[in-house]
């Protein structure tokens, strides 16, 4: 459903759009109960009688509940009044790095700080059994102060090793064989084979983004999604690119992150 400025939903007035998506449309919102501003994701109108769509938004606020961490956007309260659920979601100010890495690629020592935290995220979700299967730039946020977090477990999938309580929340149902799900220039080579995608998926998207922090090129590109996913199956990625400077060390978290197999 869309939104209008001052429109209310329970306790929540919004305050305007701050992203829209096939997954969730995202608004600034104040919480006029606890006199704070936050983040309130709603289904878009095509999809908020779809049952499904329905239940993968409650399964998604179970797995962010379960993530408690300083790079993973926290998640306030599902609530499941009138015609379709919404969650409140921490209201994480500052910029993506979709738009940071619009103005050209990083300097080096500010693109590790940032993959270091985008690691750390991925490492507290994957010890608590999930998998974020969409890491990108455009779900990685950075604030004034340096500070990351890794928005948007949309399409998060609760892995064999999550907690009983887990074992069911993945947003997904379960993925029938050949769904391909996630973004194309960064799916790992299993995603795009429509494959099951566990922590080393994310650690290919992880290689993706910071390769693009360091080169200002996507790893795997193309003018189309079926380009992207050929070449995420079948390309380099253009090392040559990488700046002089970059260690031997993070070449080779690179090429590791990278390997198809």
């Amino acid at each position: 459903m869309t939104l209008g400025k001052s429109e209310r939903l329970g306790t929540y007035e919004i305050v305007g759009p701050l992203g829209v998506g096939g997954m969730g449309e995202v608004y600034r919102a104040r919480d006029l109960k606890l006199k704070r501003e936050v983040a309130i994701k709603v289904l878009p109108e095509t999809f908020s009688r779809d049952p499904e769509r329905v239940e993968r938004m409650r399964r998604e606020a179970e797995v962010l509940a379960s993530l408690n961490h300083s790079h993973i956007a926290a998640i306030y309260d599902l609530v499941e009044t009138g015609t379709s659920p919404f969650l409140v979601l921490e209201l994480v100010e500052g910029e993506t790095l979709a738009d940071r890495l619009s103005r050209g690629p990083l300097p080096l020592q500010e693109a590790l700080a940032i993959a270091r935290q985008i690691a750390e995220a991925l490492e507290a979700a994957h010890d608590r059994g999930v998998v974020h299967r969409d890491l990108k730039p455009a779900n990685v946020k950075i604030a004034a102060d340096g500070n990351v977090k890794v928005l948007d477990f949309g399409l998060a999938k609760a892995m064999a090793s999550a907690s009983p309580h887990l074992a069911h929340a993945s947003t997904m149902m379960a993925t029938a064989p050949g769904m391909i799900l996630g973004t194309a220039p960064y799916m790992s080579p299993e995603q795009a084979n429509g494959r099951e995608a566990d922590r080393s998926s994310d650690v290919w998207s992880f290689g993706c983004v910071l390769y693009e922090m360091l080169t200002g090129h996507r790893a795997f590109d193309g003018e189309t999604a079926g380009e992207a996913l050929a070449a995420v199956l079948k390309s380099e990625p253009a090392w040559h690119h990488l700046p002089s400077e970059t260690s031997s060390g993070v070449r080779r978290v690179l090429r590791r992150s990278l390997q198809k197999d």
